[in-house]
């Protein structure tokens, strides 16, 4: 009889990578150049996360989003044809839909974060089938309306058969 274990996988920051993506929107600003048709630049309220899956074989479980203070998070994740050590972000490797993750200044300690339920689920579930042929995956986080960095914690649970 098969078990189910949870494996929780938490969002890490990707400093060089997100590093290196605002040398070249810098770049371009400081020497008036142009971004590639379809590159997509870096922007200031932005930055890359990756995770790494220890695991192949999983169905999405749930997202641990929490917010400290009231804003809003984006999660984008990129497509599996995106190297990012030797290629620009171009827009068409940005997949649909986002996770889209709120705290309303009204909101309690003890409120849930909000989110958009079937395109949290539907990004999740993408995000696992995914898993089955990468070992790591990237994904563009913005935070916007008060939350940085600090203020974030993003992770995403799998259920994982064991034989």
């Amino acid at each position: 009889m098969a078990s189910q274990v949870t494996l929780d996988l938490p969002f890490r920051p990707d400093a060089h990578l997100t590093e290196v993506m605002r040398q070249r929107a810098q770049s371009l600003q400081q020497r008036g150049g142009k971004r590639q048709d379809g590159e997509r630049l870096l922007r200031p309220h932005e930055a890359i996360y990756r995770l790494d899956f220890s695991q192949q074989a999983l169905r999405f479980a749930h997202w641990g989003v929490r917010l400290v203070r009231s804003g809003r998070l984006t999660v984008t994740a990129t497509s599996q044809l995106w190297t990012p050590d030797l290629t620009h972000l171009m827009n068409r490797q940005l997949l649909e839909p986002a996770g889209v993750f709120w705290r309303a200044e009204s909101d309690g300690d003890d409120t849930p974060v909000h989110q958009y339920e079937a395109d949290a689920q539907e990004f999740g579930e993408r995000i696992a089938e995914m898993a089955k042929v990468r070992k790591t995956m990237y994904f563009l986080l913005a935070f916007e309306e008060g939350v940085g960095p600090d203020a974030v914690e993003c992770s995403i649970s799998f259920q994982v058969d064991q034989k």
